[in-house]
């Protein structure tokens, strides 16, 4: 990509750069702002075929697969890869073509996809088998040696996942959850919901402790708790009342402690002081 930029001015090439960089960071987080990314280093350097097949994948994320199919075109007959092959085919299926993605996945452009390009195509062929209602060739379809493969690669978690979710659906459910646990089991980085599958498969709920309940018995239960620990508070916030009056009572008797004596010592003086006055006098 930067040799590509290379092209450009170089304050051109920089502000492309910068779009470009924008677009990979929004792509998976904000697809719709990432899009908009792309269609400014789209109108800054339509000629440069890493900016078109940027725009490509930002119209993908965004389900503009009809402006996605039409960059990656571009793209690929700007560059002659054909590593776009099968994301190009999951545009024909997102928009409602499966049986052209399918004849794109018997194309001589496979032969020359790498191992991870392959599988990718395998993939898209199943979705399509599916969308065309044909599932048990999904299945099929899924079948290979990279599924077969106790490996983990790249690919390998969606790839489990994808043949869970076949199994599933031709009712095949013990090899469907055994696939899918082996899924998690390959899914390092999040990229499927396998533990969610296999949690709907065991019958597990799970539930939000933070969201209020309507149930009438969860209610009834919650008040009783409530009315189980009042008396407990009643109890200790009237041995805090006790203590506090004990306090003040200590306070005041230690007050006047040191205040008697302090007044008769003040008695005491008094006298002298008279003495003191008439002796002035005399």
């Amino acid at each position: 990509m930067r040799q590509e930029l290379m092209s450009l001015p170089k304050g051109l090439a920089e502000e492309v750069a910068r779009n470009l960089v924008m677009v990979a960071n929004l792509l998976d987080e904000d697809p719709e702002q990432a899009y908009a990314y792309s269609r400014i280093a789209l109108r800054l350097a339509s000629r440069v075929a890493a900016v078109r097949e940027a725009a490509g994948f930002a119209s993908y994320a965004t389900g503009k697969y009809s402006e996605a199919l039409a960059e990656f075109r571009a793209a690929r007959r700007m560059t002659g890869s054909v590593e776009l092959w099968p994301v190009m085919a999951d545009c024909e299926r997102g928009m409602g073509r499966p049986e052209r993605a399918l004849a794109m996945a018997g194309e001589p452009e496979v032969n020359k996809l790498d191992k991870a390009g392959q599988v990718e195509m395998r993939l898209v062929a199943a979705g399509a088998r599916k969308d065309m209602g044909q599932a048990d060739a999904a299945v099929v379809t899924l079948q290979s040696p990279e599924l077969a493969s106790n490996s983990v690669q790249p690919w390998t978690a969606r790839l489990r996942y994808a043949y869970a979710d076949a199994l599933l659906e031709v009712g095949r459910e013990a090899e469907a959850r055994e696939w899918f646990a082996k899924a998690l089991e390959a899914d390092q980085g999040g990229q499927t919901d396998a533990s969610d599958r296999l949690a709907e498969l065991d019958g597990i709920e799970f539930t939000d402790a933070l969201v209020e309940s309507d149930d009438e018995t969860a209610g009834d239960a919650a008040i009783e708790a409530v009315e189980a620990v009042e008396p407990a508070e009643a109890a200790d916030v009237a041995e805090v009342i006790e203590t506090a009056e004990d306090v003040e009572a200590n306070e005041a008797a230690f007050d006047a402690e040191v205040t008697e004596p302090a007044a008769e010592s003040a008695e005491d003086e008094k006298p002298a002081e008279s003495g003191k006055a008439d002796d002035d006098k005399s």
